[in-house]
Formats: structure tokens, C-alpha cells, sequence
């Protein structure tokens, strides 16, 4: 399905009957990643899956994509659809964007997992590394995808799913340099959110993989203690749905059941 939206067409799909669930990518992912999860979650559930700024087949509206602006263009979808409350699942990026959603639309989100994510903001270490990415952008876009792409796996999962893996990256190399470019200006800037996600008022889950480079769970588990937010962890790394199919579908379903 096809929505405008700021001049450009935001590509999204919607399968199955139910009550709502939406289902959010990360960076250099598109919708295409929950292709194979979809089918247990649409037998009782009207299921949504958007390709977001810049990335699979919805353009950018700029160079720099806030998790608002993204917040913005999921919401746009939602009324489309007559969505008012809805279940959330976000990997990575989709993830800041499902809490920029809760912020800025009260008690629509209504139970969330945040699938190797995280409610913190970047550290000042880490959004030098977005910006210096950024830089690196004209030199050799291609490489530097492959790079990003292949520190988000465990190391023995890129042998192990050596098939996934390379469909994985082809659609990552699709990303549209202006994508990459906003996107990574966009998530350097993010708020952190902790208070956003202790509010929501249903179920509050962080997924994460041990071997994941990107987040800490040791620090997470720290800073969510005496919340009603719980952890689980997998074996793998950033890429759950890939490297820890079978454990994430199972709790991934009974994330959504009441």
C-alpha cells in the first residue's frame, strides 16, 4: 500500500484482522525484514509494517530524519488505517521511533518491545562515530554499508546464516545514501526516553542478544531494576530475527497475547 505524505509516498502493508500490531525495522532494514514472522502473528492480528523515511521504498524528506519526523510519518499510516491503540515491536532504529510515537501520542502505544533496542541516547562517543560515518559517505558508500551491516551479527552467525545474512545486506546496500545519511543524524540526536517507556501502561520489554555489540545489557538491567520493565536475553547478536528465529517467535507471540 501507498500513502503520500510531505511529497513523497510512504509504502507500508497491512495483513490479517485484529487487533493492531505494528511492526517497525531498523536501519538499513526495511518491512521485508518481518516477511517471515508475519504469518504467526496475522491469524489474530491486523498486522502493520511500514518502510520508514528513507529506507525500502519510502523516500527521504530531508537530511536529517528525527525520530519524531519518522514518529510522524508511522502515525500518518496509523490514522490511515483507523488505528488508535496498538501493540509495538521495534528492532534497533524502530525501536527509538515506537518511543518517539509514545511521546508524542499518548496512550496509543499501548504495550511495547523494544527488540534490540534501547531507550537510552547516544553517548558522545557514539555520535561521533554516526557523524564520522556520515563523512565517510562519498568515499565508498558500498563498503562502508558491508562494514556497519557486518557489526551487527555475532561473529559465528555470519557463517551460520550465511543465506539470510547476504539477503540481509542486499537490502541494506539498497538504502538510499540520503536514507543512510538522515537516519544517522536523526538517531545522534535522539532524546532518551526511560520515562516514555516506564509510562506506557501495558506490557514494557527489552530483547536483546548477549553477543550484541551495540547495547549493554548489564547497563540496561542496571538502570530498569525495580521497574515494570522486563529484560530478556537471547544468545546472538543485534539481529534477533535472523540469528534467534525460533526463541524470538515464541516470545514475540505471547508478547502480543493478553
Amino acid at each position: 500500500m501507498i500513502l503520500h505524505y510531505k511529497n513523497i509516498d510512504i509504502h507500508f502493508k497491512v495483513t490479517g484482522e485484529g487487533k493492531p500490531l505494528l511492526l517497525l525495522h531498523g536501519f538499513l532494514e526495511s518491512k521485508e525484514m518481518w516477511e517471515e514472522l508475519i504469518p504467526l502473528f496475522s491469524s489474530k492480528n491486523k498486522v502493520i509494517s511500514i518502510d520508514l523515511l528513507g529506507h525500502g521504498k519510502t523516500d527521504s524528506i530531508g537530511y536529517i530524519h528525527t525520530m519524531e519526523d519518522m514518529a510522524g510519518c508511522v502515525f500518518t499510516v496509523l490514522k490511515h488505517v483507523k488505528v488508535k491503540s496498538v501493540k509495538v515491536i521495534g528492532h534497533s532504529m524502530g525501536g527509538y521511533v515506537a518511543l518517539a510515537l509514545s511521546d508524542l501520542y499518548p496512550n496509543l502505544v499501548s504495550d511495547l518491545c523494544l527488540m534490540n533496542s534501547t531507550f537510552e541516547d547516544d553517548s558522545e562517543e557514539r555520535i561521533k562515530l554516526r557523524l564520522r560515518a556520515v563523512e565517510m559517505v562519498c568515499k565508498n558508500y558500498k563498503q562502508l554499508v558491508r562494514t556497519s551491516f557486518a557489526n551487527l551479527f555475532a561473529p559465528e552467525s555470519k557463517e551460520r546464516f550465511k543465506s539470510k545474512y547476504n539477503d540481509a545486506l542486499k537490502v541494506a546496500l539498497k538504502t538510499p545514501v540520503q536514507g543512510y545519511i538522515a537516519a544517522q543524524r536523526g538517531m545522534a540526536q535522539r532524546n532518551r526516553r526511560l520515562n516514555v517507556f516506564k509510562n506506557i501502561q501495558g506490557k514494557k520489554v527489552i530483547l536483546i542478544g548477549k553477543k550484541d555489540n551495540l547495547i549493554n545489557p548489564k547497563a540496561l538491567a542496571k538502570l530498569i531494576k525495580n521497574t515494570p520493565i522486563k529484560l530478556v536475553e537471547l544468545s546472538g547478536g543485534h539481529m534477533s530475527h535472523i540469528e534467534n528465529k525460533t526463541d524470538l517467535s515464541y516470545f514475540l507471540k505471547h508478547f502480543i497475547e493478553k
